[in-house]
């Protein structure tokens, strides 16, 4: 069985886009897939897709995103997830709001990982009353808010002179500390 040559199937393109450091690396993985006739699946997107938002790549990532719709794929909450993190990464809030929004769109719940880079989006983007309104969200949802997402709302709020809703989300951070 000296001869026999293995031919990597879609579990070692997977394991390996996943296990890539560098972006392009993972990009050309995702090709190599293409070439060799494999059908990438959702794994294979949400690999590429996060290797794009660790590279700082948010516009190769909502180009990912899009090739796996078009791929007729329907990318699950990983891949928004990891989409809105890399609009986050890249200082695009509107982006970010947007996937958050399309989320909803095609029946898909955002979680607290959605709203939290939605939130750190709205702060790189000085959007504070966006960052209220999804913190408000998260409530109504009965979502783990987590002290980061106030935080960071409140030091925007802060920043803006808006002492009033730094106080109101004082309030909340301190309820819920005290389970009132």
């Amino acid at each position: 069985m000296r001869d026999a040559k293995l031919e990597p199937d879609i579990i070692s393109y997977n394991a390996g886009i996943s296990a890539c450091e560098q972006w392009q690396r993972a990009l050309v993985l995702l090709s190599e897939m293409w070439e060799a006739k494999l059908e990438r699946n959702a794994i294979s997107y949400n690999a590429g897709i996060s290797a794009c938002e660790k590279g700082g790549q948010w516009q190769r990532a909502l180009a990912l995103l899009n090739e796996m719709r078009e791929a007729k794929l329907k990318p699950n909450a990983i891949s928004y997830n990891v989409g809105i993190s890399a609009c986050e990464k890249g200082e695009q809030w509107q982006w970010a709001l947007a996937l958050l929004s399309e989320m909803k769109e095609v029946k898909l719940e955002p979680d607290v990982i959605s709203y939290s880079a939605g939130v750190h989006a709205c702060e790189k983007g000085g959007q504070w009353q966006q960052a209220l309104s999804i913190l408000r969200t998260m409530r109504l949802r009965k979502l783990d808010v987590g002290f980061t997402a106030y935080g960071t709302t409140a030091s925007m709020c802060e920043q803006r002179g808006h002492w009033s809703q730094v106080l109101f989300l004082l309030r909340e951070v301190r309820d819920l500390v005290t389970g009132e």
